[in-house]
């Protein structure tokens, strides 16, 4: 098993076979970009000391890559739906906390005021979907350099999710981030374009895309 000491995190190809790569620490805003920089992100239980992952494979989407359905594409031509980034991130990320509250879930308070930090100094982001000016979906994530490292998403009508992503990659094109790190594998987001790639070509695309 891996630990960090002093803030020092292994080579993020050290993980255990499940992609765990260190136990401790804390989540402090240089803590959590050190981490981010070299492919790790923090996923624990509430319980649990703070757990560091770098998986192997790797689920990536490249925003040039997103897949549009022709019924999404009729959805978001009808315009019921509206856009906003960085309007109420603290809004967001307590709804991804509230909805899986009852499945149990990783974003404690703790992961709340963590990310709330980031956003203040300008690397946590949020991105929402409203419907007749109510929240409807969205998600929250870390930007650095080119990669935006995304978090926890929620829906609470039907495409309110997909909407988000489409619209966020198009946000992207435009504004130069060449990768959105989607961590692990759902069927969801490989509908949309996202595909796994080896754990060593996500570091490198690291390398190129983070200043």
């Amino acid at each position: 098993m891996n630990f960090i000491f002093d803030k020092q995190f292994p080579d993020p190809s050290r993980t255990d076979a499940d992609g765990l790569l260190a136990v401790g620490g804390d989540l402090e805003p240089e803590t959590l970009l050190q981490a981010y920089r070299i492919g790790a992100f923090p996923w624990f239980n509430e319980e649990d000391p703070i757990l560091w992952w770098c998986p192997d494979p790797r689920l990536v989407l490249f925003p040039k890559e997103i897949r549009v359905s022709k019924s999404m594409k009729q959805i978001l031509k009808k315009g019921e739906f509206t856009f906003r980034i960085d309007y109420d991130f603290e809004r967001v990320i307590q709804t991804c906390k509230d909805i899986r509250s009852q499945e149990g879930t990783w974003i404690s308070d703790e992961i709340v005021t963590a990310y709330c930090n980031l956003f203040e100094l300008g690397f946590a982001h949020s991105i929402e979907v409203y419907k007749n000016e109510f929240l409807v979906g969205g998600f929250y994530g870390v930007q650095m350099g080119k990669v935006f490292y995304g978090e926890s998403m929620f829906s609470i009508v039907s495409n309110a999710s997909k909407a988000a992503l489409i619209y966020f990659c198009l946000h992207c094109l435009q504004e130069g981030i060449e990768l959105i790190d989607c961590q692990q594998s759902t069927n969801h987001l490989i509908s949309l374009g996202a595909k796994e790639i080896p754990r060593t070509e996500f570091l490198k695309l690291l390398k190129k895309y983070i200043d």
